[in-house]
């Protein structure tokens, strides 16, 4: 399946009325415009890509049209612009700009995961990636516990994929046994894997989890 399957009709109609987009990656942004059958023609497609990697993340021009009242869609390479992604610049500066902005219907691997997990719902907290160095991770990983346990509060981390069974050893080797983690895999993938178990039972289960995308979720 593709992205364009978890979208509602009357965001693919608002789609094909658009012609001007502010994107993370063009080459990925016009297929999936191309998948979406946009009527307008991708050489007529004005693509604004923001530069993730480079101090000035987007430039004025961007608004342009938007401040002379054109409608201009943001798209994110994460399904779910501005949730755990660099488009919540672009929203931040339409509201100083007085821009009208339109949120519109599109998955969340976050709350799919959330959704799918069985821990709380109620309270949780998105952390977005632990540290990289050894030291601060596992410090990271014990206070995340802690808060959890004081808190009732499910928290969530995302991980690039190449280290994913690094991550998930530091998960099993930190975390006490009766926490509770939720691993959602390749979410609304075919080899999509969602499942919830005590850490204690997990230690009994090695998982070959990289080059897949995941969303971490415990629950102390």
């Amino acid at each position: 399946m593709q992205a364009i399957d978890y979208l509602p009709q009357t965001v693919i109609e608002i789609i094909h009325s658009l012609d001007e987009f502010i994107v993370e990656n063009s080459k990925s942004a016009r297929q999936f415009l191309k998948h979406c059958h946009i009527p307008t023609p991708q050489q007529q497609l004005t693509i604004h890509e923001l530069n993730k990697h480079e101090g000035n993340v987007f430039e004025a021009s961007f608004f342009s049209n938007l401040l002379s009242g054109k409608n201009v869609g943001l798209l994110s390479e994460a399904g779910c612009p501005a949730v755990a992604d660099p488009g919540a610049l672009i929203v931040a500066e339409a509201h100083k700009l007085q821009i009208k902005v339109v949120p519109l219907t599109g998955p969340s691997s976050i709350l799919l995961a959330l959704m799918a997990s069985g821990l709380n719902g109620q309270q949780f907290a998105f952390n977005g990636y632990l540290p990289k160095e050894k030291t601060e991770r596992f410090a990271a990983i014990k206070k995340a516990e802690k808060d959890s346990a004081q808190r009732r509060q499910t928290q969530i981390f995302i991980e690039t994929p190449y280290r994913n069974n690094a991550l998930f050893d530091d998960l099993l080797n930190n975390l006490q046994p009766s926490t509770r983690l939720c691993i959602a895999s390749a979410l609304q993938c075919e080899n999509e894997m969602i499942k919830t178990q005590r850490i204690s039972d997990w230690k009994k289960q090695r998982q070959e989890l990289n080059k897949h995308p995941v969303v971490w979720l415990f629950l102390a």
